[in-house]
């Protein structure tokens, strides 16, 4: 395929992994129109601009520009690792979670007082659930642009009426994550359970709450994903309330 062509079909795949392609013109700062141009095929963007869609989406200029259609070497007898590891994880029974945003509590060790606020955006193809989850997000300020410390693209699956969602940091960390939730005992929405995560002093096991939010926009959802206190007026009080009792 040609440039062009490459092009489209990597910022295709990329933005499926997001909310929206609108969100990710917004994020960008790049006007939809001149991002469509891209998408199908029609132009290529400066190196400006080129650096900022990799830095986004914590890639590499040659892997925007890749061709990904070529065959993965095959050991015979054996399948693709790659595609052994996709089936196991996407095999029967589907994680039973509607798609949409989701905000995402973690408990911070040591501080009883704090959460770490995420936002997960959840996706359904079908019977493939993928999602993505961004921590620490900040706009643009002047010419400066901070970027998110954790953005987390994986699989959700469901074993034994657990939901687990398994990740990998887009960036340049590259750490893994894996939360484990259930739905609550309670009459809300609320998936409770527990979380493997990298910190500044080295994994940790943390709670976990996750709430399902239809009236918020993906833009105020990443404007929120921060350390909150546990007292601050925008935590719902059922999440405030499932903290402390995970914490007594």
């Amino acid at each position: 395929m040609s440039i062009r062509e490459n092009l489209a079909t990597n910022l295709r795949r990329l933005c499926k992994d997001h909310a929206s392609v609108s969100a990710v013109c917004r994020e960008l700062r790049i006007n939809r129109t001149q991002f469509e141009r891209y998408l199908q095929g029609q132009t290529v963007p400066n190196k400006a601009t080129a650096k900022l869609i990799c830095d986004y989406f914590k890639i590499d200029e040659a892997e925007l520009y890749q061709d990904h259609g070529a065959a993965e070497p095959v050991v015979p007898g054996l399948p693709p690792i790659s595609e052994s590891l996709f089936k196991q994880l996407i095999r029967p029974p589907s994680p039973s979670i509607a798609g949409g945003t989701y905000l995402t509590y973690f408990s911070i060790p040591g501080r009883t007082d704090l959460l770490m606020r995420s936002v997960t955006f959840v996706r359904r193809e079908a019977e493939l659930v993928t999602f993505r989850r961004v921590t620490g997000w900040s706009e643009r300020r002047g010419s400066t642009w901070a970027r998110a410390r954790g953005n987390h693209y994986g699989v959700a699956i469901s074993r034994l009426n657990w939901i687990y969602f398994s990740g990998i940091n887009r960036r340049q960390t590259g750490e893994p994550s894996l939360i484990s939730v259930q739905w609550a005992p309670i009459s809300e929405p609320v998936l409770t359970g527990r979380a493997m995560l990298l910190t500044e002093s080295g994994p940790a096991f943390v709670s976990v709450i996750m709430r399902h939010e239809v009236a918020i926009s993906s833009r105020n959802a990443i404007r929120m994903a921060h350390v909150v206190k546990l007292d601050d007026p925008s935590v719902d009080q059922l999440v405030v309330s499932l903290t402390r009792d995970s914490v007594d």
